[in-house]
């Protein structure tokens, strides 16, 4: 990693963004979720964690639209 890091800074940089960007979401998920899983069988642990991301992605389409002052429109139903 160091010599990739010495001699080829652009393509570390690249894939050391990449998960920045992933650390950083992780880290963001914990402080609002909390850093542990309740669940005790592997399968409702799992289910349990893609919750708390589908939560977490909500929560930042919902902050992204009152901070960019989009205003959603919702097909009717027929």
């Amino acid at each position: 990693m160091w010599g990739l890091f010495m001699y080829r800074q652009p393509e570390f940089r690249q894939h050391y963004h990449l998960r920045s960007n992933v650390e950083s979401t992780f880290s963001a998920m914990k402080r609002k979720f909390g850093p542990s899983v309740r669940s005790k069988n592997q399968t409702a642990q799992i289910n349990e964690v893609l919750c708390k991301a589908l939560c977490f992605n909500l929560s930042m389409l919902v902050h992204a639209m009152f901070e960019l002052g989009i205003e959603p429109t919702f097909l009717e139903a027929a």
